[in-house]
């Protein structure tokens, strides 16, 4: 029984078998008020410090709520649920209505970086890249950058942005350039959505999409590394003027930041080099083993990305076998209840319809004249991702253009693509990267709000949504 309970949580397949009830029969009052629930969830998000509340509350108090009115509306399926192998399970609603692959990535990638960066690993990375960078923030921004969009491209963003969030905080600690922090952070977020556009496997949106238009691992590159460039240095550059981010223009400035980086000992926060090499190893394999999941012989395939970061966090962890209890108090607990509390807002209002008629609206744009529907469809479908999870999004939008036997040639594929994984970039809760980016912001105690981060991050948004769809009309 254990095995069919892992089995069930961890296939994505099961929140569709979950999410199976009579939705075409919901009222249209019913639909619209769990529209507002939701408006009001983003809205309360957007006055978290006001309200003086964690997120994670906020969205648990509006999970809540939206579990209570999906059953006494009786919008959700109770009872057993139907294995592929024929088996029953009975699980509470709310179980099977979470994501456990991203929450067992954010916990398992934080427990590996938290353990790792013990050993100096990222320590040596990030000021073996200032010392590279002669010290020069521009430089530096520069090299994170393209970092982070390798990360995102063979990882996944939410472990990029752990990974190079951690370097960054250590490298401007480094240079005494603490008042840099913010904007490389919010850069570093933004890209991570650029650089999940890269390959079909860099985001769950791209692996439904390209799967349901039939487009293979070497199209999907080529057809999108030329767009991810010039956004890329698009995005660099916006930076730089944005953030105030200039490069050293005196000698004398030069000579100095050399003087400071070159007094760097890449090699001071490293414990024993046993344990040092012990976790680069370990990060190697945890990179090669993300990067090439879908293709673990064996049938390790199936245990998904969840099960590699839970596995490497636990290998690593054996170095600290006495005492792993402070890594486990030093998980962000209240970034995995918000995720868990909003995959349940989602799935009530899956059932309740909200996200179909979303996506009915956007079919609806789609008899517009070309080459107005290309954009339209890519613009609506990048606000539609950045105010809820691109995931059943892009997943309804899929079917959506299957049911209308559209060429697998056609834009339109290309537009739910990079408009699901670029609305990210419009709101902190728009993806899981940019949620863990505002986390780091937080932790280093910067100041940054809701509305702050839209109104730094919506100009960025706006021009990689333009380039795309130009790059859409023009090229494919």
């Amino acid at each position: 029984m254990m095995n069919e309970f892992t089995r069930f949580c961890f296939d994505g397949s099961s929140l569709l078998l979950a999410a199976e009830t009579a939705a075409h029969n919901v009222p249209a009052w019913e639909t619209v008020l769990f529209g507002l629930i939701l408006v009001a969830m983003i809205a309360a998000l957007a006055l978290e410090e006001k309200i003086h509340a964690k997120k994670s509350i906020i969205v648990g108090s509006f999970a809540g709520l939206c579990l209570i009115l999906a059953t006494l509306m009786k919008l959700l399926k109770f009872g057993p649920v139907e294995l592929p192998n024929g088996h029953e399970i009975d699980l509470p609603v709310y179980i099977p209505s979470i994501d456990w692959g991203v929450i067992t990535i954010i916990l398992g990638a934080s427990l590996f970086v938290e353990v790792t960066s013990r050993s100096g690993v990222f320590t040596w990375m990030a000021i073996s890249l200032t010392r590279k960078s002669g010290g020069d923030p521009w430089r530096l921004l520069i090299f994170y950058g393209l970092l982070t969009v390798l990360f995102s491209a063979v990882l996944n963003n939410v472990t990029a942005m752990i990974i190079i969030g951690s370097l960054t905080t250590v490298s401007l600690k480094k240079l005494n350039r603490t008042e840099l922090l913010l904007g490389f952070l919010v850069t570093e977020g933004l890209l991570t959505n650029v650089g999940g556009l890269l390959t079909l496997i860099s985001s769950v949106p791209n692996i439904i999409v390209g799967k349901t238009a039939g487009i293979s691992f070497a199209k999907f590159f080529f057809v999108a590394a030329p767009y991810v460039v010039v956004a890329t240095a698009v995005t660099l550059l916006m930076a730089k003027w944005k953030f105030g981010i200039k490069a050293l223009k005196s000698e004398e400035d030069k000579l100095e930041a050399r003087r400071l980086v070159d007094s760097f000992d890449p090699t001071e926060s490293i414990p024993t080099k046993r344990f040092f090499w012990f976790s680069v190893g370990a990060l190697v394999c945890f990179i090669a083993c993300l990067a090439g999941q879908s293709a673990l012989p064996f049938g390790l395939d199936k245990l998904e990305m969840g099960f590699i970061a839970l596995f490497f966090a636990g290998v690593v962890l054996i170095a600290y076998k006495n005492e792993v209890d402070k890594f486990y108090s030093a998980v962000d607990w209240d970034l995995l209840a918000f995720f868990a509390s909003l995959f349940v807002v989602i799935h009530v209002m899956e059932n309740a319809r909200v996200l179909d008629v979303i996506g009915q609206g956007i079919a609806a744009l789609l008899r517009l004249p070309d080459p107005v529907n290309s954009a339209v469809l890519l613009s609506s479908s990048a606000v539609a991702s950045s105010v809820t999870d691109n995931i059943p999004l892009a997943a309804m939008l899929a079917q959506i253009l299957a049911a209308l036997e559209t060429d697998p040639a056609s834009p339109f594929w290309w537009c739910v693509i990079f408009g699901s994984n670029l609305g990210g970039n419009i709101t902190p809760i728009g993806s899981a990267s940019t949620v863990v980016a505002m986390t780091i912001i937080h932790r280093q105690q910067l100041d940054l709000t809701f509305f702050g981060f839209v109104k730094l991050a919506t100009p960025f948004a706006v021009v990689q949504i333009i380039l795309a769809t130009v790059y859409v009309l023009i090229a494919i």
